[in-house]
């Protein structure tokens, strides 16, 4: 256990940044599986913008690697395209 009143400190901060980038992760998950379901290319092309902004909100905060956000964005607008 933590002795220091910074260490408890650092371990409430930790927990509330992990529960919050958790839930942007997910939410953001489901909003390529969404997009990658969509068969209407008006309705994929609504969406892709919303998906590549939540996808370099992730990047930004490292949440992931920005390679790995490259190549998201790269494949998603491959597959809105090719609609």
């Amino acid at each position: 256990m933590a002795n220091h009143k910074s260490a408890l400190k650092r371990i409430r901060s930790n927990e509330k940044r992990r529960v919050l980038n958790r839930y942007q992760h997910k939410t953001t998950r489901n909003a390529i599986k969404a997009l990658r379901l969509a068969t209407d290319k008006s309705d994929a092309s609504s969406k892709l913008s919303s998906v590549i902004s939540m996808i370099d909100k992730l990047a930004k905060k490292n949440i992931i690697h920005d390679n790995k956000a490259s190549n998201l964005k790269s494949k998603l607008t491959k597959h809105v395209a090719k609609l």
